[in-house]
């Protein structure tokens, strides 16, 4: 057994590790290589998902800074703000989301929970690249009012949080090891860049030879190269080991974005396809658009018939019940 010594602080949220599964009948049903996948949205807290890992070493920092307030952004429907919330009031935290569209008319799924675990939410019908300033607008007005606030950026997707992604590397490592299979592919929703840049950092401090690839739920492949470069350098300097990466680590597809927020046939698909074979479900803004990714992968040749390719489901259940009449649509 491997593991990474990690000096920050850290406080146990996550109900590790998560198993790591063999789909034999998905990888039948797609003729390609075997698929397995890394239940990630079993994390624990709120419907888990893979913002818990990196809210263990966030909300520890924020707490070792004395904070008294966090303050966090996503989308209407965000999984992370709402691992955020669910993580602050088990922490006795106040939480602040600053949620980028328009309030609306029916509080579900996501939003729902945001709610139920006490979270402030204020809604901000604005660009993504207005965020940043809008949280320290909150931020400035929270220390006026005596709070202690701490800036969480979109998805933790910062060193901090990324660590809790390199960490999960060591968990494949062993489980990989355990069960006497070499992955040779890591794939995942791709969005702001934390998850990969602590996947790659992973599996470049092991020496494991398992190729990452971000599926994009977004941004351009440039663009998050960019990003998860930038984060993964900080997790070096601040875990204190030195790895080499470069840009051309991280693998990213572009090829498979849905306007976000967007239900189409496809994606409605891909949740079916895992669900009809391996009784798994997906959420439909992010895990299940990186499946359709997967699986148009699969069936356009890019994998070799013997390789392991591992499918991180990196959560978000809750969403399927803020979209459910768009689901229906495409379910016959």
């Amino acid at each position: 057994m491997v593991g990474l010594k990690i000096s920050l602080p850290r406080i146990r949220l996550a109900y590790l590790p998560t198993p790591l599964e063999y789909l034999p009948r998905l990888s039948k049903y797609l003729g390609g290589p075997k698929i397995w996948i890394k239940r990630d949205d079993l994390t624990g807290p709120a419907f888990g998902g893979n913002k818990v890992r990196k809210l263990e070493f966030v909300m520890a920092d924020a707490l070792s800074k004395g904070s008294s307030v966090v303050i966090t952004t996503g989308g209407v429907q965000s999984n992370h703000a709402r691992a955020t919330a669910a993580v602050a009031s088990k922490l006795g935290l106040k939480a602040v989301l600053v949620l980028r569209g328009k309030e609306p008319s029916e509080v579900k799924g996501n939003l729902l929970l945001d709610r139920l675990f006490g979270a402030e939410v204020r809604f901000f019908p604005v660009e993504r690249e207005e965020i940043p300033r809008i949280m320290e607008e909150v931020a400035d007005e929270l220390r006026k009012k005596g709070e202690k606030p701490y800036i969480i950026p979109l998805g933790a997707s910062f060193p901090i949080g990324a660590v809790g992604y390199a960490n999960s590397v060591v968990e494949i490592y062993n489980q990989a090891k355990e069960m006497g299979i070499k992955i040779d592919w890591i794939l995942h929703a791709a969005g702001s860049g934390g998850t990969q840049a602590g996947l790659v950092f992973g599996t470049k401090m092991l020496k494991m030879d398992a190729k990452v690839l971000g599926i994009s739920m977004g941004p351009d492949a440039e663009s998050l190269r960019s990003a998860s470069l930038r984060i993964a350098e900080g997790i070096s300097s601040l875990l204190g080991i030195d790895v080499r990466i470069s840009a051309q680590d991280f693998k990213v597809v572009d090829d498979y974005v849905e306007e976000e927020g967007k239900i189409t046939k496809n994606v409605v698909g891909a949740i079916k396809t895992l669900a009809r074979t391996e009784g798994i479900m997906l959420d439909p803004v992010y895990t299940a658009k990186a499946m359709l990714g997967t699986i148009e992968l699969v069936r356009n040749g890019f994998f070799d018939a013997n390789e392991n390719v591992l499918f991180i489901h990196s959560g978000g259940l809750p969403g399927l019940f803020a979209y459910g009449r768009e689901l229906s649509a495409f379910m016959s």
